[in-house]
């Protein structure tokens, strides 16, 4: 149960649904949620290891601001690791998870522009970076990986309304997702570093 609402929490600081340094009511929060008010406060210590919430002795818990400068840290790590988590997943993924990159690719590819919202589409986008994650095999890998995923979506859902391109910018995962699904470790890599290298730029841009 708290894992449940630990994730449920989770996504709705991704994506700033609960805004950047807005207090928590974990009584609130519960009752929205449909969760007991346990297993919240156990979600919202999890959370705060995670860097998405941030509690105050008598002042109580908020959600953590939104700080674009540590874009450049987010990247950094995320240039070492999400290629080299590509590689693995190319090299480890089983055959049932090859035939659902597969799958996740052609849902991507056949995105419509104006035809899902900017949260669906979003949704999407860590949906697919999840999958990729787990393809890895390496659970440790998989947290880590999420954990600075979060972050940087975050920054991005705060820029996202200057960035037209969003329904592209995720139909481009159609090839890495193939590729990885079809073991080609060392192109998967080089395509993962480039779409980090990409999210950065872009981000930049906006800001």
């Amino acid at each position: 149960m708290a894992y449940a609402a630990y994730e449920r929490i989770r996504d709705r600081l991704i994506m700033l649904d609960i805004r950047p340094g807005e207090p928590i009511n974990d009584g609130r929060l519960a009752d929205s949620l449909g969760f007991g008010r346990t297993p919240v406060r156990e979600a919202l210590k999890r959370l705060e290891t995670d860097h998405l919430v941030v509690s105050y002795p008598r002042r109580g818990t908020f959600a953590t601001p939104v700080d674009v400068t540590e874009l450049g840290a987010i990247s950094d790590l995320r240039q070492q690791l999400e290629p080299f988590a590509a590689h693995r997943a190319a090299t480890a993924a089983t055959e049932p998870m090859r035939a659902e990159l597969r799958a996740m690719a052609a849902r991507v590819r056949g995105l419509d522009a104006s035809g899902d919202d900017r949260p669906t589409l979003m949704r999407l986008d860590l949906s697919v970076h999840r999958m990729i994650y787990r393809a890895t095999g390496n659970k440790h890998l998989e947290d880590v990986l999420i954990r600075y995923d979060n972050l940087a979506t975050r920054i991005w859902c705060l820029v996202v309304d200057k960035l037209p391109e969003l329904a592209s910018h995720i139909s481009e995962h159609a090839q890495l997702l193939e590729t990885i699904a079809d073991g080609d470790a060392e192109r998967a890599e080089r395509l993962t570093r480039e779409h980090v290298d990409s999210f950065a730029t872009e981000i930049r841009r906006v800001l």
